[in-house]
């Protein structure tokens, strides 16, 4: 069940012809949805003009018809979900970000989180800065438009800007000429783009953003690239590349992309459907059904059942109207949602010992009313596997848990998890098959939380509401 916090989704279109951008842009985002259900935002570019809307909700509610016709045509438009994992929740950090400065506008969508954000901040503040949000993407603004008062164009400015920055950034920027994007060293969160018969370039968090607007996937952006689109065409600018060793969030591939993305080349749902094999080839449980919970423990349940050869069935059934649960705020929200969000099928698993696959127990706080669910439905034995080895340590990087008092594995053993979410046994998937979830097991990525190695160094700032405690003088 959903247990930790998402990251957030960022599109962008450039167009050679003035066209509907807004509707294209509200089509990117719903399919990124699954990335951040706090806020949303798109901002059209009309040779110039700027028109902006964003909100809280979701897409759907957010962009109405009469909210769209407002947005008109453009040859240009970015797009932003949002779940923030740095600044509090509110309209006032919804993305994009505009900032009207004396070269220009620019709009700006960030995925990620700056490892020193608040330093920025408070060297930014001291030069007579003065923030209306409590994001680290207004940092990054700051940072973009200081540079542009000397720089002969805004990819010069991003270029000096992105040298100073540190952590994980996934970015779209917009100016009234160009569309820009640019992804940290590390390569964190993934960024790409593709191409609209119509000519139209997009550049989103992930491929299935580029399927939904028509748009033909043509390459990932590289960590550490910037990519500018012109009317001239196609510009790559790498002078960061190479300047970090390739970090992508393994988490990624385990929760937080949709199954359909292809992500640095390798498809998130087979990196699932591996995981799931891999569980069983290390914890052989005498069952009669395999089940997954919707929606990312499917894939890896598919994996389970096939390898282990104990049949697939659907035990749980997901109502696809309310939003994932750990978007809610507190406990008892969370566990109310848990009620209204699943339900068991007693047709399959009445009077079977059944092996129940998740994506990962985080808080644990999610796990153990589902495996209620399944007894109360007459499940005689229930075996929790877990696609995912056990968190225990904080992201700094874009994923909300920044503290080890939220993380159960940190708590409690292995046997005491279980008894805790009243499972009969518990498999964590084991670390050492990270490395191949997507790949030979070569390629690099961060697996922080659940070994403690970070590819960069640990923030002296770890609280998502820094910006917060430092307005209110709490800290």
């Amino acid at each position: 069940m959903r247990k930790i916090n998402e990251e957030c989704g960022v599109f962008g279109i450039f167009a050679p012809e003035k066209t509907d951008v807004a509707h294209l842009t509200y089509y990117g985002l719903f399919a990124l949805q699954h990335r951040g259900q706090e806020s949303a935002g798109i901002v059209v570019n009309d040779d110039g003009v700027f028109r902006v809307h964003k909100d809280d909700g979701l897409v759907n509610d957010i962009f109405t018809p009469r909210i769209m016709e407002t947005l008109g045509e453009g040859n240009m438009a970015v797009g932003h979900v949002r779940y923030g994992t740095t600044g509090s929740k509110g309209v006032v950090n919804a993305q994009p970000i505009v900032v009207r400065h004396i070269k220009g506008t620019m709009a700006l969508a960030h995925n990620g989180n700056l490892i020193n954000s608040y330093e920025l901040r408070e060297a930014l503040e001291e030069q007579g800065s003065i923030f209306h949000t409590t994001s680290d993407t207004e940092v990054i603004s700051y940072m973009i438009t200081k540079e542009r008062i000397n720089a002969c164009s805004i990819e010069e400015a991003i270029g000096r800007a992105v040298k100073k920055i540190k952590g994980a950034y996934s970015l779209i920027v917009m100016s009234p000429q160009k569309m820009i994007a640019v992804r940290d060293p590390n390569g964190f969160h993934p960024l790409c783009y593709g191409q609209r018969a119509d000519g139209a370039y997009v550049i989103a968090s992930e491929t299935c953003a580029l399927d939904s607007v028509g748009a033909k996937f043509i390459r990932d952006v590289l960590p550490g690239e910037m990519v500018v689109f012109t009317k001239s065409g196609v510009l790559s600018v790498k002078d960061n590349c190479d300047t970090a060793k390739p970090s992508m969030c393994i988490f990624e591939y385990i929760y937080f992309a949709r199954p359909d993305s292809m992500i640095d080349g390798y498809s998130v749902h087979e990196a699932r459907r591996k995981a799931g094999e891999f569980l069983a080839e290390e914890y052989k449980v005498d069952a009669d059904i395999v089940i997954g919970v919707p929606d990312s423990g499917i894939d890896a349940a598919l994996g389970y059942a096939k390898r282990s050869g104990i049949p697939y069935g659907v035990g749980l059934i997901k109502n696809k109207y309310i939003g994932r649960t750990f978007i809610a705020p507190g406990q008892k929200s969370r566990e109310n949602l848990v009620r209204i969000k699943l339900n068991a099928v007693p047709s399959s698993v009445k009077g079977k010992r059944v092996i129940m696959v998740d994506d990962s127990i985080v808080r644990g706080t999610t796990s153990g009313p589902i495996v209620k669910l399944l007894r109360d439905a007459g499940a005689t034995e229930v075996h929790m596997m877990v696609a995912s080895p056990p968190f225990l340590n904080p992201c700094y990087y874009g994923t909300d848990v920044d503290s080890k008092e939220n993380l159960i594995a940190c708590k409690h053993t292995v046997k005491e998890i279980a008894d805790i979410i009243g499972v009969d046994s518990l498999g964590y998937l084991n670390p050492k098959y990270l490395p191949y979830l997507a790949g030979d097991g070569t390629k690099g990525f961060c697996t922080a939380c659940f070994d403690g190695k970070y590819p960069t160094e640990v923030p002296a700032q770890i609280r998502k509401d820094k910006f917060e405690q430092k307005i209110t003088g709490k800290e």
